[in-house]
């Protein structure tokens, strides 16, 4: 578990001076007005779309396999519409990592927080059940704001990236584990505590079955969220942010604990989980990762990549 960000003089070195340069000017960015940020985040995401030809590739291909029902100038406005807003969450990350808790407080509104509270007064772990949208560094943020939890997160491959998220994450909340640290997680939810969780990637073929995600019938789900709830004790709550409308702040709302979860097997529950993250995503398509390649994991090595 991770409870502190460790800064060495290593990070000085001057390979990293880019990279300390670039933090710089985004650590400048905070001091614009929020919707100055997020116009220059539409505007840098419409140019990365120009730019980046293999993320358009994978975002179009996955909103023509989840919504084949749409036509196709519908979802290229969807994906216009999706790199702006990833465009946008750069700004969210910057400000979810450096803005003060007193301007996150003016910018952020939270509903259902009561049921993570009388969840834990029960005695039982919170499992937020969360889906990869694009302002989740902004909702882990907020959401320290009323009760500090645990994220479970992936340890960057670059030192520099590694203190600067572990440090940003934990402006507001308690520890990060590594996502690949079971014992972990079950010895915090047993506590009691509050954990991060997200099924909705593929990660590739171990502990994984493969069953419908939106149009598309086998795609490879992991059933990791049985296993934590049964071992930890805890109840999964629905959990999902997004950024308003007008760009004026973050709105994050938390649902009443999953009844009858776990349930009578793996494949059941992560057949309920994944109708649960069609829903969520369905509250703002615009705003999810539909950039990673959801569908890489075929049921058998031999059948043909979704992605050629």
């Amino acid at each position: 578990m991770v409870e502190k960000a460790q800064f060495s003089a290593h990070l000085l070195h001057p390979r990293y001076w880019l990279l300390w340069l670039g933090i710089g000017l985004a650590k400048l960015t905070t001091m614009l007005p929020l919707k100055w940020q997020m116009q220059l985040g539409a505007a840098l995401g419409r140019l990365a779309m120009t730019l980046a030809g293999s993320r358009v590739k994978i975002a179009r291909r996955n909103l023509a396999l989840c919504f084949p029902e749409q036509t196709a100038e519908q979802r290229q406005h969807l994906l216009l519409r999706n790199f702006e807003e990833t465009g946008k969450a750069i700004f969210d990350t910057i400000n979810a990592w450096w803005w003060s808790d007193a301007r996150i407080q003016r910018h952020m509104q939270i509903k259902g927080q009561e049921y993570v509270q009388q969840t834990l007064d029960a005695g039982h772990g919170v499992i937020l059940f969360a889906v990869h949208c694009l302002p989740l560094e902004m909702g882990a943020r907020i959401f320290g704001q009323f009760h500090p939890g645990v994220g479970v997160y992936r340890p960057h491959n670059n030192p520099l990236m590694e203190y600067l998220q572990v440090r940003g994450r934990l402006r507001s909340n308690k520890a990060l584990i590594p996502k690949r640290d079971l014992r972990q997680m079950v010895r915090c939810l047993r506590n009691p505590d509050v954990i991060w969780y997200t099924a909705d990637q593929d990660f590739g073929r171990s502990s994984a079955v493969f069953i419908p995600f939106f149009a598309v019938k086998e795609a490879a789900t992991i059933t990791g969220g049985t296993t934590l709830a049964k071992l930890g004790k805890a109840k999964v709550l629905p959990f999902f942010v997004e950024r308003n409308a007008d760009d004026s702040g973050y709105t994050i709302e938390i649902e009443a604990p999953l009844e009858n979860f776990p349930g009578e097997n793996e494949l059941a529950d992560a057949i309920r989980g994944n109708h649960i993250i069609e829903r969520l995503i369905s509250r703002n398509i615009p705003q999810y990762m539909w950039l990673h390649r959801r569908f890489k994991t075929r049921p058998q090595q031999t059948d043909p990549s979704l992605y050629q």
